[in-house]
């Protein structure tokens, strides 16, 4: 029974709000119909913009409706207030029509709606793809993140095995030096043996000579104390030490089995192979040893260095011997005929003759006033000539130790001496332009040469003929023929800075001049022709050929020894 009330008081109900509905909405239209007009007066046809109007009928009527719940009744009054607001509403002259309020919000809001829901879905698919790519570069740097790791235990592991290695290497330097010490004393040891052998070699065959001749005269002279009572002549009061002067037909080439001329180098051929850093301060003289390829070096630094050439393919020389007595720079060193001595100049006015098998200075040769700038051994080794800024060129008895000679006949300082190989002629040229050469037997010039312009600084001698040349402070360079002194065969213009030193190839058919400028030149003695070489930074103060003429050694102010070949 309780369900039947409730469903017939339910049906009443809603009769009657049908017919409060019905009522209502026919008030509303009257009401709405009056304030209409009112409603057009306000409106501005000169105006196309939506102004903000004031609630009117149909938003009270609206309002009423949705207090009350008439949600039915309030769509059906919206559908046709709309239709007949869009039927009755005029138009204005540019074709603009009026539309109410509620339904312009309402289609802005829906526009804006749409807009930020495209704003949505766009920034949505960007999140996604930021998401994406987020984890993608995390996993990345996860990858990083441990190729990192290996890479630094890598390196940790490598730092562990460099320190060790460098305390293996610590361990083993010690060891090292002394390896290297004995490495150095066997190869001095090695090179004074086979210098005290040719020494042996050498000294022995005079000896025998000398015995024969004794035993000659011995003979003789008894033959002739059996023949004749006459009473025998008193010799000549002398020096029981002094040397005789060996009998020298002609010179010739001391290495004569070592120059092909057939296999001679052209000047273009050569080429810096080596570079040695000698010493620290400027190079004045080099000579290279008469047998072995060692190369002697005396430096403005009061040394005197020995050093073994490179062989071929190597970079490196090695430093042999050096020594270290004199006061003053050296000026110039000469080795022995015999290879087991060397002879060095210097500006503290002495000579001094070092022995390589005892590692010292074993003669000091005084009596120049001056600085002396070169020097010269016989070829018999008995004999040495040196020459002085004293004008004064002396000759030396080594195995009495004294002078023999003073040679005086220049006018100015005399720059170099040389003996005339196998023979008793000695070779000087002087600042005062000239050159001269003596009997060192009689200690008399037999010629003066006369045809520089300027100072000589140095002469030379070809071992495979008769040229001789000199060298002056302007470059220019004179051949000279020794059977016609009178005049030079030839000049070579190799100026206009000064030539400090000539030497002859052993062929004698090519020439080698160390120039102010920094370039070694080699010059063709039948064509006169002139090649320069490059490789010195400074001034080239001394060249030389090796035993075969392939092999060219430069040293200069720079303190470089230059091996050309």
């Amino acid at each position: 029974m309780s369900a039947q009330r409730k469903e017939r008081a339910e049906e009443v109900l809603s009769e009657e709000r049908g017919s409060v509905e019905d009522e209502d909405f026919e008030e509303a239209v009257k009401e709405a119909a009056s304030a209409a007009p009112a409603r057009r007066k306000l409106i501005m046809p000169q105006q196309q913009v939506i102004i903000n109007i004031p609630e009117v009928v149909e938003d009270f009527l609206r309002n009423v409706l949705r207090r009350a719940g008439l949600t039915r009744t309030l769509k059906v009054f919206e559908a046709e207030w709309t239709d007949r607001l869009l039927r009755e509403t005029p138009t204005t002259a540019a074709g603009v029509s009026f539309i109410p309020d509620a339904l312009t919000h309402r289609q802005l809001l829906q526009s804006k709606l749409d807009t930020v829901r495209g704003e949505t879905d766009t920034l949505r698919r960007e999140v996604l793809a930021a998401g994406e790519t987020m984890v993608r570069m995390q996993r990345e740097r996860d990858f990083h993140r441990l190729q990192y790791r290996r890479v630094a235990e890598d390196k940790n592991k490598l730092m562990e095995d460099l320190k060790q290695m460098k305390k293996h290497l610590e361990s083993y330097e010690q060891v090292l030096r002394q390896l290297d010490d004995k490495y150095q004393k066997t190869l001095r040891q090695k090179m004074l043996i086979s210098l005290e052998k040719d020494r042996i070699q050498n000294a022995s065959e005079p000896r025998l000579k000398q015995e024969k001749l004794q035993m000659k005269k011995q003979r003789s002279i008894r033959r002739s104390a059996g023949t004749d009572n006459s009473p025998a002549k008193s010799p000549v009061k002398r020096h029981p030490q002094d040397s005789e002067f060996p009998f020298c037909s002609r010179h010739e080439n001391p290495h004569p089995a070592l120059v092909n001329p057939a296999k001679c180098k052209t000047p273009s051929s050569f080429s810096l192979s080596c570079s040695i850093r000698a010493h620290k301060l400027p190079i004045s003289s080099i000579d290279l040893h008469p047998r072995k390829q060692l190369l002697a070096s005396a430096s403005d630094d009061r040394s005197w260095r020995l050093w073994a050439l490179p062989a071929i393919g190597e970079k490196v020389g090695q430093m042999v011997m050096t020594g270290e007595d004199h006061s003053d720079w050296l000026s110039g060193c000469s080795f022995h005929p015999d290879g087991t001595k060397l002879a060095t100049t210097s500006g503290d006015t002495t000579v001094r003759l070092w022995d390589f098998s005892l590692g010292r200075c074993v003669l000091i040769l005084s009596g120049h006033s001056q600085p002396t700038w070169g020097c010269s051994f016989h070829s018999c080794g008995h004999f040495l000539a040196s020459c002085s800024a004293d004008r004064t060129t002396k000759l030396w008895d080594l195995n009495s130790q004294r002078c023999r000679l003073t040679l005086r006949r220049h006018t100015a300082s005399i720059n170099s001496v040389l003996f005339l190989p196998s023979s008793n002629l000695l070779l000087t040229c002087s600042a005062d332009k000239t050159l001269a050469l003596w009997d060192a037997r009689l200690g008399l010039c037999t010629t003066i040469l006369r045809g520089h312009r300027h100072p000589c600084n140095h002469a030379a001698f070809s071992v495979a003929s008769d040229i001789m040349a000199s060298c002056d402070t302007c470059g220019t360079i004179n051949l000279w023929d020794i059977r016609k002194p009178a005049s030079a065969v030839a000049s070579v213009d190799a100026g206009p800075q000064g030539a400090n030193q000539v030497a002859f190839s052993p062929s004698g058919k090519m020439l080698a001049v160390a120039s102010s400028d920094g370039l070694v030149r080699l010059v063709e003695v039948d064509s006169c022709a002139v090649t320069s070489l490059s490789g010195h930074g400074q001034s080239v103060q001394s060249v030389t050929f090796d035993h075969t003429g392939e092999t060219v050694m430069s040293a200069g102010s720079d303190g470089l020894v230059n091996v050309w070949s």
